[in-house]
């Protein structure tokens, strides 16, 4: 006998007029707060813990209606939300949802696909590979460039450097491992002082370990000094290791500072190792044509890293990693059982197979969204923008008793500090300058991070939410002189 279900008996979704109904309510909330995020302070103002008190210790036993789920969007959620969509967010790199980037976002959740293979969503896997081609030609990079989206830049290089360590298949790191092989070296990655944590992560995560990575001088500028780099390759063949990769930056964390990168290129090729170019977030600044100069040898990279989730105004998460040997990246990750395959698995590609990641986001529908929103010409002026207002606050700090710029401003972060005169001690100078950095950002208006140089403390203005006007920039200059006029009167 056939089971039935009864109707009646049929429990299911929030009906679709539900729905409507108060997707129509958030449009018009999400609506008020992009016109208005200035309402809002930057960082929250709520002490650790204190969120996670207010809410109750258990689910509840019964549902609740959508409408109060709704109203304690501003009731629970606004207090412990710090603002990244507020103009006067200067701390780190900006991350702007911008509006086309938003509807992307409800599409995707709403279509809630799983790029696992081809055939889960055709569509997911030909848009990405489309959309990638379309940023990747529209910046100058090499158009045999294969490119995928991942989260975040952190996942990017550590597939990256797994690619390296997948190069030389004589290694057998796949099959084998790394764990008790005394016949296998030490490998090595190289990367400068002033590279981002990610790099020490993934060492961590692939079994090289943090020791095996080399962080090398810079110089004045900031930039990985190659000598040094040679230097460090040619003791470590003398003590027995393995040089396998170097992470150069293109728009370093800190100061945005530019290695070197052909001439990097060239002790690669030289050594046999891979090179990887972290660009998280100054590889869009490709698409304008005057800052192509700081993107010189990067077609020589092996890996490439850009998020457009930093400054090309998509909602996080959106990474993309492009190499110019998806075979290696495939031969690091494929990996096909039974169940998973398929009839068009030869002809059709696969993102999983370039990944350690089974499934994948539909991603490539916001980012395509917003360059078809905006289009080149539309975010080539706001990067400009950004980077205008950036030379014009150094101008300003530059020109004015007693401030002085710590690095040098070529995209949109201006690294800088309050120097009174006669105060020269180190420790010093960076209390007084953690307390302007204080006294600012409690003032819910902006907010800054900052920064090691060198043995220098420095203040530091990243320049790239979608909102910013010169305004929000020269409010932020004048909170921080009134701060700094307190703090040395203190």
């Amino acid at each position: 006998m056939t089971a039935t279900t009864d109707h009646a008996d049929f429990v299911g979704d929030l009906s679709p007029d539900e729905f409507e109904r108060h997707a129509a309510t958030l449009a018009r909330w999400i609506a008020e707060y992009l016109q208005h995020p200035e309402r809002h302070r930057v960082l929250s103002g709520l002490a650790p813990g204190e969120f996670r008190a207010s809410l109750p210790a258990a689910m509840p036993e019964k549902a609740e209606s959508f409408d109060a789920i709704l109203a304690d969007l501003d009731r629970v959620v606004m207090p412990g939300v710090t603002h990244w969509n507020h103009p006067g967010f200067f701390a780190y790199f900006a991350n702007t949802a911008s509006v086309p980037g938003i509807l992307g976002e409800l599409v995707i959740a709403a279509l809630n696909q799983v790029g696992i293979l081809w055939r889960t969503s055709p569509a997911l896997a030909e848009l990405e590979q489309t959309t990638l081609a379309w940023l990747r030609d529209a910046s100058g990079f090499p158009s045999d460039w294969f490119g995928m989206i991942t989260d975040t830049a952190s996942v990017s290089t550590l597939q990256a450097l797994a690619a390296a360590r997948e190069a030389d298949p004589s290694l057998e790191v796949r099959h084998r491992g790394l764990a008790g092989r005394p016949e296998l070296p030490r490998l090595r990655v190289y990367c400068s002082s002033q590279a981002h944590s990610s790099i020490d992560k993934a060492a961590i995560t692939l079994g090289l370990g943090a020791e095996n990575v080399v962080r090398l001088p810079v110089d004045g500028a900031f930039r990985m000094r190659v000598d040094a780099l040679e230097a460090a390759v040619a003791a470590d063949r003398a003590a027995g290791y393995r040089p396998l990769a170097v992470v150069a930056t293109v728009g370093t964390t800190s100061s945005t500072a530019v290695d070197p990168v052909d001439a990097i290129a060239d002790v690669c090729a030289r050594e046999t190792m891979w090179l990887h170019v972290d660009s998280a977030y100054a590889g869009v600044l490709a698409l304008v044509p005057e800052h192509r100069v700081h993107f010189r040898g990067v077609e020589r990279a092996d890996s490439f890293v850009v998020n457009p989730h930093k400054w090309l105004f998509t909602p996080m998460d959106c990474s993309v990693l492009w190499t110019r040997h998806p075979q290696v990246l495939k031969r690091t990750f494929s990996l096909t059982p039974a169940y998973l395959e398929t009839q068009e698995q030869d002809v059709a590609l696969s993102f999983s197979d370039y990944s350690f990641q089974l499934g994948r986001r539909f991603r490539a529908l916001k980012l395509w969204w917003v360059l078809r929103a905006f289009g080149r010409d539309g975010l080539v002026a706001r990067l400009r923008q950004h980077c205008a207002y950036a030379t014009r606050l150094a101008v300003e700090i530059a020109a004015t008793a007693e401030w002085e710029v710590m690095a040098p401003v070529g995209m949109s972060v201006v690294c800088f500090r309050h120097r009174p005169a006669g105060m020269t001690e180190a420790a010093v100078l960076e209390r007084h300058n953690a307390a302007i950095l204080d006294r600012v950002n409690a003032s819910g208006q902006v907010f800054l991070s900052h920064t090691k140089l060198g043995p220098d403390y420095v203040l530091r203005m990243a320049i790239g939410n979608l909102r910013t006007e010169w305004r929000h920039v020269a409010e932020a200059w004048r909170l921080l002189q009134g701060a700094a006029r307190t703090s040395a009167a203190s």
